[in-house]
């Protein structure tokens, strides 16, 4: 019975949008969205400067959090595109010489992204795919290490090992497909690449080179003003 349910709202959906013709995605035309986004680093570690084992290299897990946005229609076909996020935390875990000893630490992330997009098809398409580009400035705050840092460089309970990592600005490269649900609510999926570097920094003088090239995914709904 749930199935025949779930079923029969998926078809009545589908063919309320091809029903539809009285989309907004036309110039002069602002989006206002919220959703989820997961940003998932493509990390390639350097190694710690010395002194550290040879090969002492870090990973930074996935994480996931809420996102919103503004889009506006500058032609019917170019958009800019302004996603505004809450934090994300990260986890830092050790790797190479040192993978498995777990978690050295957290760091929070908050990207400013600013994006050009281009929309295929028509102003009034049910379905429309886009690219975009755009630059990203990768804001990382509040660090906490954890014992285990402390552990493996030389750190005590009374003068614990810190560390940080520096915010740094890269290019983002994005593709996705937007629904148009009504003429003024709409749905998007997106994937964005972020190429960027950064710098981490233990309280010791340590620091490590470590290139992140995130890849996020983001889901929202929006509203057209």
């Amino acid at each position: 019975m749930k199935t025949k349910f779930l079923l029969g709202a998926a078809a009545a959906l589908i063919a309320s949008l091809g029903a539809s013709s009285a989309f907004a995605q036309s110039a002069g035309s602002i989006v206002v969205y919220g959703g989820a986004a997961q940003i998932t680093p493509h990390v390639e570690s350097g190694d710690l400067t010395a002194p550290s084992l040879a090969g002492t290299k870090v990973d930074v897990k996935k994480a996931s959090s809420f996102v919103g946005g503004v889009t506006y229609y500058w032609t019917d076909n170019i958009s800019i595109d302004l996603p505004i996020a809450l934090p994300f935390k990260h986890d830092v875990v050790g790797a190479g010489a040192i993978e498995g000893v777990g978690k050295l630490g957290t760091v929070k992330s908050l990207p400013m992204t600013l994006l050009a997009q281009y929309r295929f098809g028509e102003a009034n398409s049910t379905f429309r795919p886009f690219v975009g580009a755009g630059v990203t400035y990768g804001y990382f705050f509040k660090p906490k290490s954890t014992a285990t840092l402390s552990g493996i460089t030389g750190g005590t309970p009374s003068n614990p090992t810190t560390l940080s990592m520096k915010s740094r600005f890269g290019t983002t490269m994005e593709l996705g497909g937007a629904f148009n649900i009504t003429k003024d609510w709409s749905a998007s999926l997106s994937v964005t690449k972020t190429f960027i570097k950064t710098t981490g920094s233990l309280s010791t003088g340590q620091t490590i080179e470590t290139t992140l090239d995130p890849v996020s995914v983001k889901f929202g709904i929006g509203y057209r003003f």
